[in-house]
C-alpha cells in the first residue's frame, strides 16, 4: 500500500464538509465535488484506511482527526514535496492565500500559484497535491484553506510553517 496525494485531498474534503454532511456522502458525490472519479475516491479512502488515517465507522469512511494531524503536521513536508516552477498564472497557495495571507506579510516576493488557466493571479508555480486541487478549492472555501495551510507546510519556511501549523490544530480542533 503506497499512500498518494489524491488520498489526502480526499480526507481533507471529508474534515473540511459541515458535521451534518459527514455521514450522507456517496463516491459519487465526494467525487463530482473534489474533480475526481468514483474509482479514484474510493482507491484512495482504502488507502486511507490501510494507513490509519482513517476507519470505517458503520460502513462509513470517518478520517481519523488525530492521524491525520499527525501526518499533515510531521509527515507531509517528507513525504509530498512540491515543485516549484517557472512564473504562471494561478490560484493562490500557501503564505499568499487565506488565512495566512492576513497574518504573513509578504513583501515583494511573488506568490505561490496552483497553475491554473482560469487563476487570476501571477506567481510561482507551485505544485498541488492533485491535479484536481483548484477545482476543489474553488467550490469549498473550508477546503481551499485546509488546502493552503498543508501546502504552507509542504513548501514554506520556517515561520511560515510555524503558522500554518497553528493554524491547521484550530482548524482540525473543531472536528
Amino acid at each position: 500500500m503506497v499512500l498518494k496525494p489524491q488520498d489526502i485531498v480526499v480526507a481533507l474534503k471529508i474534515v473540511a464538509m459541515p458535521e451534518d454532511k459527514r455521514d450522507s456522502w456517496s463516491y459519487a458525490s465526494l467525487a463530482i465535488e473534489i474533480g475526481m472519479s468514483p474509482a479514484e475516491v474510493h482507491a484512495g479512502i482504502k488507502r486511507l484506511v490501510a494507513a490509519r488515517l482513517g476507519g470505517r465507522i458503520n460502513d462509513r469512511f470517518s478520517p481519523s482527526v488525530q492521524a491525520l494531524k499527525e501526518f499533515l503536521l510531521h509527515g507531509i513536508r517528507y513525504v509530498f514535496v512540491p515543485d516549484l516552477g517557472e512564473v504562471t498564472r494561478g490560484m493562490v497557495t500557501g503564505f499568499s492565500a487565506p488565512p495566512l495571507s492576513s497574518i504573513i506579510s509578504q513583501g515583494d516576493e511573488l506568490p505561490y500559484v496552483w497553475p491554473d488557466p482560469e487563476g487570476e493571479v501571477r506567481g510561482v508555480s507551485f505544485s498541488p497535491l492533485y491535479k484536481c486541487v483548484p477545482v476543489a478549492a474553488r467550490k469549498d472555501m473550508a477546503l481551499y484553506e485546509l488546502l493552503v495551510l498543508v501546502d504552507a507546510i509542504r513548501g514554506g519556511r520556517a515561520r511560515e510553517r510555524e503558522v500554518a501549523v497553528k493554524e491547521l490544530e484550530k482548524r482540525l480542533a473543531d472536528r
